[in-house]
């Protein structure tokens, strides 16, 4: 069957990661995803290639879904969108917003592809906002004998195949719940004090719909940074802090020329949400990430056992973003069954050293129920992971169900046991 082909797909977007597979197809339609997905020996999809580990590498062949044809396909009555598993989310926001529709809420990111971003639990941030994978409403995905199958909400296994780690199969289109579009306002506010958000982090994280806290670590009273994102009315002040006097970029002293509009101007939502402009790279990709998701309950102790890490981490971090999300039932989520606070890490590109550092970190967290970012750096022990994710065992059932003889898997699944 014919379709483009590459030799290699290169490097991932942070260019720490060489991908080992041997070529890179770039199938146009879904029957020859159906013959590389049945007749490669191992496979595995790349997205935007924002992942910062191996999840999606293979030594077998890489599939790009950029070139997949397929259109997005709404249904007001139903308020749902239908769209390409490729697609990234700042195109798909534009066209929704284009036809008087929006998603629940975006990630910081609007580079980040769909079936990527809901395979790996990738989030934006609301005490009442879930995951992005929490607005699936149906999957398809094409399995390793070459069958498009489609799973939708209500069905046996829908809560294990959402967030999947791409261990079941190529993910070529979605539907996903859509709302009426609508306005949000963008505040930031500098200088927070650490007192102030830990005697009422819920005040903090509940000013808006999307709340983000930014750390450099660098002083020991303040924080940095806190952009408050809501349809309702813009906080006066915020845990002591006071409203910038201009553009802000989430690490101080950048350029905040990429970052979206602030200083509480209203306009459209997938304007707003994301801390990055579609338009912008928000940098040369010459960083690393980490992220470690807490139960809420815990959330003000693990900060505490944060603060006394400040040292460790001041040296090696651009910023730390703290947000927020609700529980679910996906049975990979980091936030299955518990409201969750997130802890992202933003580091310098000195992998040797931030390795060395991240089991200091994970350890002062594992008391809190940690739970590290799929497409993330973290060195967690595999054999912990059971006792994290109480579906864990059903999911590697339902792998196996889906891919018996292996095509979707590779060093990352095996090593973390799937």
């Amino acid at each position: 069957m014919p379709h483009a082909s590459s030799p290699s797909p290169g490097r991932n977007w942070a260019g720490n990661l060489v991908y080992g597979a041997s070529r890179l197809e770039r199938p146009r339609t879904i029957d020859e995803v159906a013959h590389i997905a049945r007749t490669a020996g191992r496979v595995k999809v790349l997205g935007s290639r924002h992942s910062f580990n191996d999840i999606a590498d293979t030594d077998g062949v890489a599939i790009s879904l950029d070139t997949l044809e397929g259109d997005i396909e709404i249904d007001a009555s139903e308020r749902v969108a239908e769209v390409p598993g490729g697609i990234r989310y700042g195109e798909l926001a534009s066209a929704l917003h284009e036809y008087g529709w929006a998603l629940p809420n975006l990630a910081s990111l609007p580079h980040i592809s769909v079936a990527g971003a809901i395979a790996t639990g990738t989030h934006g941030s609301g005490d009442r906002q879930g995951s992005l994978a929490t607005a699936v409403r149906a999957l398809e995905i094409v399995d390793s004998a070459g069958e498009a199958r489609r799973i939708s909400r209500g069905e046996p296994d829908f809560e294990g195949a959402v967030v999947s780690l791409g261990a079941l199969g190529v993910t070529t289109r979605i539907a996903l719940d859509i709302e009426p579009a609508y306005d949000i306002a963008q505040t930031v506010y500098d200088a927070p004090r650490w007192d102030a958000v830990l005697a009422d982090l819920d005040a903090v994280t509940g000013a808006g719909d999307s709340v983000s806290v930014f750390t450099t670590w660098q002083r020991e009273q303040t924080l940095d940074q806190i952009w408050v994102k809501t349809r309702g009315e813009v906080p006066r002040e915020l845990a002591g802090a006071r409203r910038a006097d201009g553009p802000r970029h989430p690490i101080p002293g950048v350029d905040p020329a990429p970052a979206t509009v602030q200083a509480g101007a209203r306009g459209p939502w997938h304007e707003r949400l994301p801390h990055f402009r579609l338009e912008f790279t928000p940098s040369a990709g010459d960083e690393l990430q980490s992220e470690y998701l807490i139960d809420r309950s815990h959330a003000v102790d693990a900060l505490q056992a944060l603060r006394e890490l400040r040292e460790e981490i001041a040296p090696l971090v651009l910023v730390t973003e703290l947000r927020t999300i609700a529980a679910d039932d996906l049975w990979l989520s980091g936030a299955f069954g518990r409201s969750t606070l997130c802890v992202h890490f933003t580091w310098q590109r000195r992998e040797d050293d931030v390795r060395a550092l991240l089991p200091r970190i994970e350890a002062a967290l594992a008391p809190f129920g940690s739970r590290a970012h799929w497409g993330k750096l973290f060195t967690a022990d595999p054999s912990t992971l059971p006792t994290l994710y109480p579906r864990w065992q059903e999911f590697r059932s339902l792998r196996a169900a889906w891919d018996p003889r292996g095509a979707f898997r590779n060093a990352y699944l095996e090593r973390i046991g799937l």
